[in-house]
């Protein structure tokens, strides 16, 4: 039997990333919450054209599309310019 010991090395807790404060930025528009699949217009949608179907919201942006367009064809608009229909 050996009387040789091993060294006890400490154990360094993980670092965590640095968290920063983030400034609040006062808005006086409060969005609308949007649900995918919904029907939504934009904020000067003419009467002649029927509303956009919303695909999804990410980010502050949106993507929708006519029901005429298909799926594959879609419209990229800030979150901001719509409402629900």
């Amino acid at each position: 039997m050996s009387s040789r010991k091993t060294p006890i090395r400490s154990i360094q807790p993980k670092t965590q990333p640095k968290l920063s404060v983030v400034p609040f930025v006062e808005s006086k528009k409060v969005l609308e919450l949007l649900q995918p699949g919904s029907f939504v217009t934009l904020e000067n949608h003419p009467n002649d054209l029927p509303p956009f179907q919303l695909i999804n919201c990410k980010g502050g942006r949106c993507w929708v599309r006519q029901q005429s367009w298909g799926r594959a064809v879609h419209w990229e608009v800030a979150h901001q310019r719509l409402k629900s229909a």
